[in-house]
């Protein structure tokens, strides 16, 4: 079923998560099929109205809209890491699939990146 990108990064102070989502955006634009994950700090990247003035940067909110764009086919969040966050459907942007079973996930996979 094509590529899993796994991000469990935090969205700012660390680099690994926006490459993650840069290479999954290309092979999604050659026409590879890709899904992405976010898990463990990574599903902050889901949240609605980022604020990143202080600390300087871009909210990653606009990336993550243009994944359909591209052709990413499905963003998936582990539920029990939005819980542990305080994530829910309210403040998580739209799209997103909650993943009750990562490792299933990763298994109806062909390749697995993992961010970091």
């Amino acid at each position: 079923m094509g590529t899993l990108m796994v991000i469990d990064q935090p969205p700012y102070g660390i680099w690994a998560g926006r490459e993650a989502l840069d290479m999954a955006f290309s092979l999604a634009a050659f026409d590879q099929p890709v899904s992405i994950l976010f898990t463990g700090a990574g599903v902050n990247w889901l949240r609605t109205y980022q604020d990143t003035r202080e600390i300087n940067q871009k909210s990653v909110e606009k990336n993550l809209s243009a994944a359909p764009i591209f052709g990413v086919e499905a963003m998936y969040a582990c539920a029990r890491a939005c819980t542990q966050y305080g994530l829910g459907p309210e403040n998580m942007v739209d799209g997103v699939v909650l993943a009750e079973n990562s490792s299933e996930l990763i298994r109806q996979h062909s390749h697995t990146a993992f961010a970091g």
